[in-house]
């Protein structure tokens, strides 16, 4: 029986372009032309003039190498996408999501003509500051250093405090620009670049955001086409995908969607609106999508709230134990810094770790200077099995907390 590729919510969508759009985007990939509004590699801005780029390896293509090789990059992979608790190899975990980001945004920009390097460079590191435990994780770190402190936790924010902080990697600023900006959380119709072109203005936003939290978050706007690009891939690529594993985590089934796409959604998706935001914004100096589009991007990723995000365990019955466990562990790792207790594992495996990668570019991690800020660097950075490990040592009842689905749950004999 052939797959449903009809969307009972959006059937008059084109899942192709237009014959003569379509031979002009042709020409633009088959001849890598560059489009008058891409990012020029000879204006990437560094705060240290090393790490110049070259002819084989130009200034994007170093950014997005150096972030695949840092240790933050490799814990992705044990990290939440949406589901937790489940040992099915075939859900996401937020390694492939930033993978799937560059995708998306990569076929998009090589149709207008934008950087790839950048786009690559941008999703790769756009997630690299996320808790465990997806969204649901953030908030409850967020509840965490707010109520101490007054200031907002946010993973695009912490992953810029990644990539240009904690591991000093000196990476350009329109890439770090792409990073915070990317904000998934807040689709819209149209992106219009910001024109931020130094790091004096950069840091001032940066600060805003840990100072205003999603008052300011919501107001950010890329500075470049690559990073709007990759902006709107964030959605792109999760929203069908992530109710793909839904149905594989049994969190709903192929008849839950009005859609009546069910797992199809995702193949539907990814040509539907990739298209609409090339056809709409081919040739401009902004990333457009139609209103057909952006209605049907919004009701989908509206109808994944209601259906899945709200009901996953760690928002649904398991959010007040969680979120307690998180903040148990925020005020014991608190407590062992001010005692500074060097043989705990926050030093063991983070401080230590971090400096001596910092010590490779004449960089030392300054960590005693805020102490919550710390806790928060070492609690985002863990994956969510070194989360349950480090509760299980501490908190003898966590081991009962945390749910499991097994290989093998559901098989006889």
């Amino acid at each position: 029986m052939p797959i449903n590729r009809t969307n009972k919510c959006a059937p008059d969508l084109p899942l192709s372009l237009p014959r003569s759009l379509a031979t002009e985007v042709d020409e633009v990939r088959a001849h890598r032309s560059a489009s008058p509004f891409a990012a020029k590699n000879s204006m990437a801005i560094r705060r240290e003039a090393r790490d110049a780029g070259t002819y084989e390896r130009p200034a994007y293509v170093r950014d997005a190498e150096k972030i695949i090789h840092m240790p933050a990059y490799n814990r992705l992979a044990g990290k939440t996408q949406v589901f937790s608790f489940h040992a099915n190899d075939d859900i996401s975990r937020r390694g492939l999501h930033v993978q799937l980001v560059s995708r998306v945004a990569r076929d998009i920009g090589q149709s207008l003509g934008l950087n790839l390097d950048l786009i690559e460079a941008m999703a790769l590191g756009h997630d690299i500051g996320h808790t465990p435990f997806g969204h649901a994780g953030e908030r409850f770190l967020n509840d965490c250093y707010h109520e101490r402190t007054g200031r907002y936790f946010m993973h695009n924010v912490q992953s810029v405090r990644v990539l240009d902080v904690l591991y000093g990697r000196n990476l350009c600023m329109q890439t770090l620009d792409g990073v915070i900006c990317h904000n998934g959380e807040f689709e819209q119709q149209r992106f219009e670049t910001s024109g931020l072109d130094n790091f004096a203005d950069f840091d001032a936003m940066v600060q805003s955001c840990w100072e205003q939290g999603p008052a300011a978050g919501k107001h950010l706007r890329p500075a470049t086409m690559e990073g709007c690009v990759v902006r709107i891939s964030d959605i792109i690529a999760y929203v069908g995908k992530d109710r793909q594993d839904a149905i594989i985590a049994h969190i709903a089934d192929e008849d839950t969607f009005k859609d009546g796409l069910g797992s199809a959604y995702n193949t539907w998706a990814l040509s539907a609106f990739i298209t609409d935001v090339v056809a709409n914004s081919f040739g401009k100096s902004q990333i457009c999508m139609s209103e057909e589009a952006f209605a049907e991007l919004s009701r989908a990723k509206r109808e994944n709230y209601d259906k899945i995000y709200l009901s996953s365990e760690v928002n649904g019955e398991f959010s007040d134990t969680t979120s307690k466990l998180f903040h148990d562990l925020y005020e014991h790792e608190l407590a062992t810094l001010e005692a500074g207790n060097e043989d705990s594992a926050i030093f063991r495996h983070h401080i230590r770790p971090v400096s001596r990668q910092l010590a490779n570019y004449g960089r030392t991690y300054d960590w005693q200077r805020d102490l919550d800020l710390t806790v928060v660097d070492y609690i985002s950075s863990m994956t969510d099995q070194y989360f349950m490990d480090t509760c299980a040592r501490l908190f003898p009842e966590a081991a009962k907390v945390f749910p499991y689905h097994g290989y093998f749950d559901g098989l006889g004999a």
